[in-house]
């Protein structure tokens, strides 16, 4: 991937943004109101999540064109979650244009990332620097995997075979190191139940 223009990940993004711009259309102020498969969320909350962090995607692209190394959220943790609550209170039909006109912002900045830039770093929520061809990579799994999360019909059935081919064998590599290893082995041979494995990222 070094030095090149993430094409895979810019097409699943896009893919990723048309499939849940579909899925929203007719949704009312109950159903955005119930809550959604993560815990302490509603479904506007999830969607305010997907909107702010496509202006996260926005910020650290910006930064990646300028050539500096932009935060994910200003105001770290605590203004991530300040954003999504503030967002979360919108009147459905201003959230909805949100989560649209956020999804348009990040395909619009992707085009116009020079080539040359894909290396150039960002700061991620959690403080790690990581290059600008994993920001496209991280907005696309976060579309697919909160898609799944609103509880509208979309499941891990529909995410691309593109994604699940590429991701699928991360988790798999990085699964030492979330889990006891004795309870994770007696799992995977069948001989335990499943451990916890905390947050996935």
């Amino acid at each position: 991937m070094s030095g090149m223009k993430p094409t895979v990940e810019i097409e699943g993004c896009r893919a990723a943004h048309a499939e849940l711009d579909r899925r929203l259309a007719g949704l009312t102020e109950k159903t955005i109101r119930r809550i959604s498969a993560l815990p302490d969320w509603t479904v506007a909350h999830t969607l305010a999540h997907i909107a702010r962090n496509a202006d996260s995607v926005v910020r650290r692209l910006r930064g990646v064109i300028d050539d500096q190394v932009m935060d994910q959220y200003v105001g770290g943790q605590a203004g991530r979650v300040a954003e999504i609550e503030s967002s979360a209170g919108q009147p459905v039909a201003e959230l909805l244009a949100d989560v649209r006109a956020s999804s348009a912002a990040v395909e619009e900045i992707i085009g116009i990332v020079p080539d040359d830039a894909w290396d150039r770093l960002s700061r991620s929520v959690s403080g790690d620097l990581t290059p600008a061809h994993r920001v496209v990579y991280s907005r696309w799994r976060e579309v697919e995997v909160h898609h799944v999360d609103l509880g509208l019909g979309y499941t891990p059935a529909d995410w691309p075979v593109a994604l699940v081919e590429r991701w699928l064998p991360e988790l798999v590599q990085g699964l030492a190191g979330r889990a006891d290893h004795a309870a994770l082995l007696a799992w995977m041979i069948g001989r335990g139940p499943t451990p916890d494995l905390g947050p996935w990222g």
